[in-house]
């Protein structure tokens, strides 16, 4: 029996991201090895425990410099074979150092349909814009601010006068069908950059 494909999951709140993949992905082929947060109050850590899934917490407190906690989480990462580290609802910076050290290993899911409305608070600057059309991205993490190349997307249409909540649990639905989908596309091998366009990637057709 071939080994499982090995995933870290980092948070900093609720978790709900995190759940769909334990709920959908965890298991013979997929295991969630680590689940790192950059707060202890993380309701993450919960999820993960419930789980029986080992949990870290990676904080800037006490004056910890950033260059230092990445190295940590790195090295954390590393012990555990981890081949791909997915950031959900991780709300800090990761230094340069660290994304190069994983580059290509890592994504991330952002409620907006990138490369529109990158940043924080994306549902806010949707409505702000007036956007009517928003939606999810699934893209590897670069150097950049959400800049990396495209995995999945999925649209969402938006009407006015827009509330932010509705908007909110609409995006988290979709989120947590299309994470989950994304991870599985990768363990699989089916996803590969495009040597003619470094901001997407290539998906194997098939199941």
């Amino acid at each position: 029996m071939a080994e499982p494909f090995r995933i870290a999951v980092l948070v900093s709140g609720r978790g709900t991201n995190l759940q769909a993949l334990i709920d959908t992905v965890h298991g013979a082929e997929i295991e969630i090895v680590g689940v790192g947060a950059s707060r202890p109050e993380a309701q993450g850590l919960e999820r993960a425990q419930l789980a029986g899934i080992e949990t870290g917490v990676f904080s800037l407190d006490r004056g910890r410099s950033r260059q230092t906690r990445d190295a940590a989480l790195g090295d954390w990462l590393d012990r555990r074979g981890v081949q791909l580290v997915v950031l959900a609802g991780w709300m800090e910076l990761l230094g340069p150092e660290f994304v190069g050290r994983f580059l290509g290993r890592i994504i991330n899911v952002h409620p907006s349909l990138l490369p529109a409305f990158a940043g924080l608070r994306a549902i806010e600057q949707a409505v702000g814009y007036g956007a009517k059309v928003t939606g999810v991205t699934v893209h590897f993490v670069d150097a950049g601010i959400d800049t990396g190349a495209i995995v999945l997307q999925e649209a969402l249409e938006l009407s006015y006068p827009a509330a932010i909540a509705d908007i909110e649990t609409r995006v988290h639905s979709i989120e947590h069908r299309l994470l989950p989908r994304a991870v599985r596309l990768i363990a699989k091998g089916r996803v590969r950059p495009d040597p003619a366009h470094p901001r997407t990637v290539l998906i194997d057709d098939g199941d």
